[in-house]
């Protein structure tokens, strides 16, 4: 009795430090919801090949309307709304943040993620952070710690990802980008940080170039992203559909290979278009049979989507 009193009061100082822990993290995440002003801004800033020609710095801005579109105790589901001119609404990113995640996909390179198993001592007290396309389709995902110290409040990572969208219609030199992504929460807003290598994967790694990416996201009133907020009121059921039967792609845990088209036509275009068949309440298991048809096509690898 004496030995297992002993056992519990060693356990619960750490065990109460892990629950203050995952509610900060929790916080953090859930600040980066909301309203704002966003500029992204990359630039090539190396290379080691004396003959690379810089490209041009990307500069960009807008409005961004970030929601939650799922909760739960050990998942939080942030998706990014991109307002254009006020009224003109873009689905953007998502990202994903999942507490001690053990089943990871990883980039390899040309359209093709691997799933990778972790132990659960590797991802302890670890949130990782998946991001997805537009069409909700794999980009990228990494599992770190969250740091709350010094005054700072900031999760940080590398990993491989595809060429971004800027880049992946207007380049063939290099087909792997190796990010090391920073998100830190800030008095206004937060702010992304990357610092990224441009990869020539084919057999060796081979540097074609280094980046610094600095997007800033400062809180404004929601009012700026009123037209977002009720957008996704309209579509969000549907999405919620489109994200149900990447699950059912994701949970395979097969190496997965992706078209970049097919009969000319990019999936995102697809799914945007089907997405006024089903917009407002609607039968979602027929909405999902209808998504699965449109999917099924762009995956190379043998993963089959049941039929309902």
């Amino acid at each position: 009795m004496k030995k297992t009193l002993l056992i519990i009061m060693l356990l619960s100082p750490a065990l109460l430090w892990a629950q203050k822990q995952k509610k900060q993290d929790v916080a953090s995440i859930k600040s980066m919801c909301g309203c704002y002003k966003v500029y992204f801004n990359f630039a090539e800033t190396f290379s080691p090949k004396r003959d690379y020609e810089f490209h041009e710095n990307y500069k960009s801005h807008a409005y961004e309307w970030v929601t939650m579109a799922e909760e739960d105790d050990d998942k939080l589901s942030l998706q990014h709304l991109l307002v254009i001119r006020d009224t003109m609404i873009i689905k953007h990113w998502r990202q994903d943040w999942l507490y001690e995640n053990t089943d990871l996909y990883t980039y390899d390179k040309d359209k093709t993620w691997k799933p990778v198993s972790l132990s659960k001592n590797e991802v302890k007290g670890q949130w990782s952070q998946k991001v997805y396309q537009v069409d909700d389709g794999p980009r990228y995902e990494g599992s770190a710690t969250w740091i709350h110290a010094d005054g700072r409040d900031y999760w940080e990572n590398t990993t491989d990802a595809p060429l971004p969208r800027r880049e992946y219609t207007k380049r063939d030199d290099y087909n792997v980008m190796k990010r090391r992504n920073r998100q830190e929460i800030t008095e206004e807003g937060w702010i992304h940080e990357q610092d990224n290598d441009k990869v020539l994967r084919d057999g060796e790694d081979q540097l074609i170039a280094q980046e610094k990416g600095w997007n800033t996201y400062t809180k404004v009133e929601d009012s700026k992203c009123s037209a977002a907020k009720a957008w996704w009121d309209t579509y969000s059921a549907y999405w919620a559909d489109v994200r149900a039967v990447w699950d059912e792609v994701y949970e395979s845990k097969k190496t997965l290979a992706l078209k970049t088209k097919v009969e000319d036509q990019f999936l995102y275009e697809q799914l945007f278009a089907l997405q006024e068949d089903y917009k407002g309440e609607h039968d979602s298991e027929k909405a999902k049979a209808t998504i699965k048809k449109v999917i099924q096509p762009y995956i190379e690898s043998d993963i089959q989507l049941a039929s309902n």
